[in-house]
């Protein structure tokens, strides 16, 4: 679940991390009261779950209250990536002499919580990564020890930090580690840590992913989570239960297993197209749950053709043909479909689609040309 800026920077306040005393105003007359109350520039910051907002138009500084008013006029309403935006967050506008990226997320290969540092903050961390991986410093925490101060301070001189800024820096980077921690989330950063012409550091912005699974027992964080703010394709899909990820190909891919349709992505690209869509329709699936996928996946107007990529292990072949034909006939499909099944009940499964206007393949690489082909 993505929180908003000003939620997460609620969550990092409450751990000691030095965030600015903003507000979320939801109208432009609530923003220019604000920056009249404040008596100096404010700035007013677009409040949707995606990144790039300052690229779209979505921050900008007010000299004046009635400036405020203006852009906040401008902002709310405005359509970044899909979102409408429909709040802002008015903060005080900070003299900011540098800026840093302090991080933390789950890092799948080690398997740990790592804490990530950078000198080249203020830009994505994975355009950073590519361009300047020196610039970045990292470091696993320990589940024995935890995040200790003495890590702090060596991660963020690593990362390239100024000496005299190091101990505001290390307690500030705790306090986001704990908040992580304590939240349950599987990413949190701050991009950018500002350090002020005054040499305080300040979070100038915050972003928090909490995982769904730990939900239930934060409860204090579910009265985040905003519907409207998700694509509406994969709210639809959430309200299913269908793991599902919006993509920006022609290629709708259903498969059974979370490695699967990785790989199925892959092979859509190997073969020059590009997937639509993620859709793990997991282990055991039955002929509802296939049908409900295949309709969420024809959701989006962009899929052409859809590959479903089957290997029977506990999932059978034939349940899936019954899906697939289910809805063939109750949603009067035109978009081709590419189907290859292997595996258990495979070959009755694919003795129920013989007749059919359903494409068989012989093999995944086959199912992928296939596919793309149509789509095209």
């Amino acid at each position: 679940m993505k929180i908003h800026e000003y939620q997460a920077k609620e969550v990092f306040g409450r751990f000691g991390v030095p965030v600015p005393k903003g507000m979320v105003c939801q109208t432009p007359e609530k923003a220019q009261s604000y920056a009249r109350d404040l008596g100096r520039a404010v700035v007013v910051k677009a409040q949707v779950h995606v990144g790039g907002r300052g690229k779209a138009g979505g921050v900008k500084v007010a000299r004046t209250p009635e400036e405020a008013n203006e852009i906040a006029s401008a902002i709310l309403g405005m359509d970044i990536k899909g979102l409408s935006v429909r709040k802002v967050l008015c903060e005080p506008a900070i003299d900011i002499r540098e800026e840093y990226y302090l991080g933390v997320a789950l890092d799948r290969d080690s398997q740990r919580n790592t804490v990530i540092v950078s000198a080249a903050g203020g830009v994505d961390i994975e355009q950073v990564a590519e361009e300047t991986p020196e610039k970045i410093a990292r470091l696993p925490i320990d589940p024995l020890l935890g995040f200790q101060s003495w890590h702090a301070l060596d991660v963020a001189k690593r990362g390239g930090l100024r000496s005299d800024i190091l101990p505001q820096a290390a307690k500030t980077l705790r306090g986001l580690v704990a908040a992580y921690l304590a939240s349950d989330a599987n990413m949190a950063e701050i991009n950018p840590l500002a350090v002020t012409s005054d040499g305080q550091v300040v979070a100038a912005d915050g972003k928090m992913v909490i995982d769904d699974n730990a939900l239930y027992r934060q409860e204090a964080l579910q009265q985040y989570y905003e519907e409207s703010e998700e694509d509406e394709i994969e709210a639809e899909a959430h309200r299913r239960g269908i793991q599902y990820v919006r993509l920006d190909g022609t290629v709708g891919v259903i498969g059974n297993g979370a490695g699967l349709v990785m790989t199925t992505l892959d092979e859509v690209s190997r073969a020059g197209g590009k997937a639509a869509n993620f859709l793990d329709i997991g282990g055991g699936a039955k002929a509802e749950l296939v049908r409900n996928s295949l309709e969420i996946v024809l959701m989006n107007p962009q899929v052409k053709s859809v590959f479903f990529n089957i290997f029977g292990g506990i999932t059978r072949g034939d349940e899936v043909a019954r899906g697939i034909l289910q809805a063939y006939d109750e949603l009067q499909l035109s978009v081709p479909i590419v189907i290859r099944l292997s595996g258990t009940m495979a070959e009755e499964g694919r003795r129920l689609l013989e007749g059919s206007p359903l494409i068989p393949a012989a093999t995944m690489q086959e199912a992928a040309q296939k596919a793309v082909r149509l789509a095209a």
